[in-house]
Order: structure tokens, then sequence, then C-alpha cells
């Protein structure tokens, strides 16, 4: 008979530990100096130095599929408006970047940060023989696989696979952390070898499911236990993640931003990052979620509200980070599963589909659009062919900014792109 214990909750696997960092506030670490062998399944892997001038990667996540055509607008295109009769953007109202395509009127703050030199735009992301789920796109994007393979490790756990080089300074302080996702870590973090990853969420006036699970943690890491190598990682890493929970929320709690975030769970998330950033810790990737794209009906309120939320959020988070002189050192990229279809569906919005543009931000960057428009003389619900493969994205940033070999992260050879 099962018991309804605390101890029930606990993960007893290192994939259902990493995927079950906690979302209410307490981030729950895996550290190879406590990982028995049956968490193990592979050589356990030493984690990157902390070094105040390293280059960090922030990931976010437009999750539900953004489309891109409504987000970087081909005014110029009449097969867009002729696919777009209701929900196609006006020319009057694009901000423009070229004679041929501008951003989405809501979309301010990121027209100047592409007018200022800040914002890279690559267009037409995508991958060979699509997948329409979310799910299998989503895992797709951040396994980087063929769409026709399922992948066990994400492409950043790889990543932190070949890139390590020694034990931090501080053992508590993670190599990854995630804010604001929808199930605990994602997979992207998922790598051959346990890695110290954080879960931040529930910093603001209202700790109290937080709290509860502080108290939780304490009793758990507290209580009497044998010899077994499980109970005893488990117990290890317990009280790991209070000390980093404790130091994180000492951090967050000290921040004096130098700018005005959405006041959103993104924004909030956006600023607990430079929070971060701006405290020296030796993480080298962030990963934020923004929800919502899945816009199937009345899409031009939905996505004018999330876009205005991203846009603003970029601004404001670019804007602190050179506020406290951390520009340099941080490139921040956005992915979605998929865009969707060129044509607009009867409920005046967009069905599932294939490519969309991909924005990357930094004072490093090299702004502009890259890549090419899709091609839109196409039949009403066809999907659009991408013309970048998402993979040479992450090659670039492996590449040219982590600098690190891509082609044992990406298990091929893609080429590099000129935005960095």
């Amino acid at each position: 008979m099962a018991t309804n214990t605390p101890h029930s909750s606990i993960p007893t696997t290192r994939r259902e530990f990493l995927r079950s960092s906690a979302t209410k506030g307490i981030g729950l670490l895996a550290f190879s100096q406590f990982a028995p062998s049956f968490l193990v399944n592979s050589t356990l892997a030493q984690t990157p130095k902390a070094e105040k001038d390293r280059s960090i990667l922030v990931l976010i996540q437009l999750a539900g599929g953004n489309d891109g055509l409504n987000t970087l607008v081909p005014f110029q295109n009449d097969d867009y408006y002729r696919l777009r009769p209701n929900i196609g953007i006006a020319k009057d109202k694009v901000l423009r970047l070229s004679d041929t395509e501008g951003f989405n009127p809501v979309c301010g703050g990121m027209h100047n940060l592409f007018k200022d030199g800040k914002l890279a735009v690559i267009q037409n992301v995508g991958y060979p023989n699509p997948n329409r789920s979310h799910f299998r796109s989503t895992e797709i994007w951040e396994t980087a696989t063929d769409s026709d393979r399922v992948g066990g490790t994400g492409w950043i756990g790889r990543y932190l696979d070949n890139a390590c080089s020694g034990r931090p300074e501080n053992d508590h302080d993670p190599v990854a952390i995630h804010a604001n996702t929808l199930n605990g870590a994602p997979e992207s973090f998922i790598g051959e070898n346990p890695h110290a990853t954080f879960g931040l969420g529930g910093y603001g006036p209202n700790r109290k499911d937080a709290e509860e699970t502080r108290r939780l943690l304490e009793t758990l890491s507290g209580s009497p236990s044998g010899d077994h190598s499980s109970e005893s990682f488990l117990k290890h890493t317990l009280m790991d993640s209070l000390v980093t929970e404790t130091k994180v929320q000492k951090v967050i709690n000290g921040y004096r931003t130098q700018a005005n975030y959405p006041t959103t769970p993104f924004g909030n998330s956006l600023k607990n990052v430079a929070s971060l950033i701006a405290a020296n810790l030796p993480t080298r990737v962030y990963f934020v979620t923004l929800n919502g794209f899945d816009t199937h009906y009345n899409q031009i309120a939905t996505q004018s509200r999330l876009l205005t939320e991203l846009s603003n959020g970029l601004a404001a988070f670019q804007k602190d980070l050179e506020a406290h002189k951390l520009d340099n050192q941080v490139l921040t990229m956005t992915f979605s599963e998929f865009g969707r279809r060129a044509s607009e569906n009867e409920s005046k919005g967009t069905d599932h589909g294939t490519a969309s543009p991909l924005f990357v931000m930094g004072s490093k960057v090299k702004a502009g659009l890259h890549g090419t428009a899709p091609l839109l003389n196409i039949p009403k619900n066809q999907d659009i062919t991408f013309s970048t493969d998402f993979r040479s994205v992450y090659a670039t940033v492996l590449e040219k900014w982590l600098e690190n070999p891509s082609e044992a992260v990406l298990g091929g050879k893609f080429s590099t792109l000129g935005f960095v």
C-alpha cells in the first residue's frame, strides 16, 4: 500500500531528478560528487570554474509556436496580404527594418535595439521534415536532433559535457539556471553527465508556497538516513539546494535594477536573471520561458500582448545589463518550437506551421537581417519552406560565443552564420 509521505514525491532516477527542478522557488540540484552509481550512466563530469568574464547565454523560449510573419512583417509582399486578408499588419503600421520587412507595431523596444545595433534577426529558421506537435517539435529544438530521431540529451547538456574544465570555486553555484518554465528543468539541460542546475521561481511578494517547500526540504535534509547511496545522494542534494536557494534569494532581494521590466512573471524572471549575472555566479546558461503563443484564434490581440511583453522585456534586460557594465558578457537568443501557417484560418488565427524568425540580442552581435525571407507564393494552407537550419544558429553560438567545438555537441557539421 502506498504511503502518503513527503518522501514519496522525491525523484529516484537522474532524469527524473533533473526534470523535477521546483517551480515554486526551490531549485533541485544534481551534484556529481554525491551521485550514486544507479544515477550515473557515464563518467562523472567536472563543471567550469567560476570566472567573472565568462561568456553567458540566455535562452528565451516563445512557447506555443510564435507566428513569424506577424512578428517580422513582409509588408511589400502581396502574397502576405493575399494569405492574410484579415490579420495581416497594415503597411503604414509596420516598424521598418528594411525596404521590404519590418516589426509588428508593438515591438518598439526591439525596433530600437535593432536600430542601435544590438539585435540580429535570423530569418526563416526551421529544420527538415518538420513536426507540428508542440511536444515533439520542442523536443527536436531542445535536443538538436533530426526530426526522425529521438535524442536522449539536450544540446546545452552536451555543451556542458564537452566544456567542463575543473570544479567551480563554490560547489553550490549552478552552471545552468531555468526560470518560469512549465515542467521543471528544460530538456536542453540534460547531459550524459550530471551537472549542477537550479530552478528559479517564486521570487516576489507571494512566497508562501516556496517557504512551505523550503521547510519540507529542511525536514528531509535533517532526517536520519542509512548508508544507501540513493538516500545519501538525495539528502546531500537537498542540503545543497537549501544553500543555493538561500544564496539566490539573498542576491535577488538585494538587487537594484536599472530598468523598468514588464510587471509579469516573464519580466520578473528576466530581472532575476540580471541579478544573478551581476552577482558573478559561474552560471553559463540561463533559460526563461514566455508562454501562450499558440494563436489558433483571435491572434491579433493575443500575439500583440505577448510581443509587447517580449519586446519590452528584452529592451529592459539589455538596458539593465548595460547599466551594470555586463552587456559585453551576455548573448540573448529566442526560439520557438515552430512558426505558423502563412494563411490565416477561419477563426482569425493561424495554425501550426514550420519556420519563423529567431532573434539574437547583445552588444557584440552583428545586428541586421540575416538569412533569406520566406517565399510566400504558395497556395492556401501550404507550409513555408525553411531556409536556415536552427542547428546552424546553435553552431554559431557554440563556436563563436561559447568558444566550444559544435560538431561534438550537435552530432554533425553545420555551417555558422554571421550574427556573432
